[in-house]
C-alpha cells in the first residue's frame, strides 16, 4: 500500500513555467540594481543574487517595453524605481517579495494585460499613479501582514486575502480509490494544487485547478496509488 503524505498548506505565491533572464546591472555599497532587462520575454524570476551579492533593487525602466508575461520578484529585492514596467503590454501576473517597502511612480502603468499581483508582505509605500488607469486587477496579500485597506484606496486594486487551507477532517483521506481533501480559504479563491514525490529536490507538477465556490473546494488525485509516496501544496494559478 502507497505511503501518502500530506504537507500542511504552504502559502507559495509561484508562477508558472518561467524561463532564464538576463539582466545588465550596476553594483554599489555591495548590492545590485538591476538597469535592464535584456531576456527574450514571457514569465521571468528576477534572481535574489548575482555574482555572490543581493538583488536590493529595479532601476529606473529596467523592463520599459519588454514582452515579459510575469514577472516574480524575490524577498532581496526592497524598491522598484518610477516605470520599472512601463509598456510591459503582455505583463498578466506579478508576485512582489516581502522585502519590497517602496514601489516608484508609474512603475506598472500601461500594462494592459495586467490581472493579477501577488504581495508576499507588508503594503509598500505607494502613490496613485503606479497602477494607474486600470480596473478589474486584484492584489492578494498573506494573511498577518498589514490593513490593506488605504493601499487598495491609492491603488485602485481590489485586495483579497489568499489563504488556502488543507482540511484532515471530513472528506480527508481515500474515497472511491481517490485520495482527497477539502481546501477552505476566501471565496472565489482560484488554488492549484501541485505534488511532488521527493521534497529532497522537488519537481512540483500541478494536479488540479480549484475554485473556493463559497470558500470551499475539493481535490482528489486519481493517480494516487501510483507512487511510494506524494506531497502536495498550493500555488496560485
Amino acid at each position: 500500500m502507497p505511503i501518502m503524505k500530506l504537507l500542511p498548506f504552504l502559502l507559495l505565491l509561484l508562477l508558472p513555467a518561467r524561463v532564464q533572464a538576463q539582466f545588465n546591472f550596476t553594483t554599489n555599497n555591495g548590492t545590485i540594481t538591476i538597469t535592464l532587462y535584456t531576456g527574450p520575454g514571457g514569465a521571468v524570476v528576477i534572481p535574489s543574487s548575482t555574482n555572490g551579492l543581493p538583488v536590493t533593487a529595479i532601476g529606473y525602466a529596467a523592463f520599459y517595453n519588454t514582452s515579459v508575461t510575469s514577472i516574480s520578484i524575490p524577498n532581496s529585492v526592497t524598491s522598484i524605481a518610477n516605470e520599472a514596467f512601463n509598456h510591459c503590454f503582455d505583463l498578466a501576473s506579478v508576485s512582489i517579495g516581502n522585502g519590497v517597502t517602496n514601489i516608484g511612480s508609474y512603475a506598472f502603468v500601461y500594462c494592459f494585460s495586467l490581472s493579477t499581483v501577488y504581495f508576499q508582505g507588508n503594503p509598500p509605500v505607494v502613490d496613485s499613479s503606479v497602477f494607474s488607469g486600470y480596473t478589474g486587477v486584484t492584489g492578494f496579500y498573506m494573511p498577518g501582514t498589514s490593513d490593506w485597506s488605504s493601499f487598495a484606496l491609492t491603488t485602485g486594486l481590489t485586495m483579497v486575502l489568499w489563504n488556502p487551507q488543507a482540511q484532515t477532517g471530513a472528506g480527508f483521506g481515500v474515497q472511491a480509490n481517490q485520495f482527497g481533501f477539502n481546501i477552505t480559504g476566501t471565496a472565489n479563491l482560484v488554488v492549484v494544487v501541485v505534488a511532488s514525490t521527493n521534497l529532497a529536490s522537488p519537481t512540483w507538477v500541478p494536479l488540479a485547478t480549484n475554485t473556493l465556490t463559497g470558500g470551499n473546494s475539493y481535490f482528489s488525485d486519481p493517480q494516487w496509488a501510483n507512487y511510494p509516496r506524494r506531497f502536495y501544496r498550493f500555488r496560485s494559478p
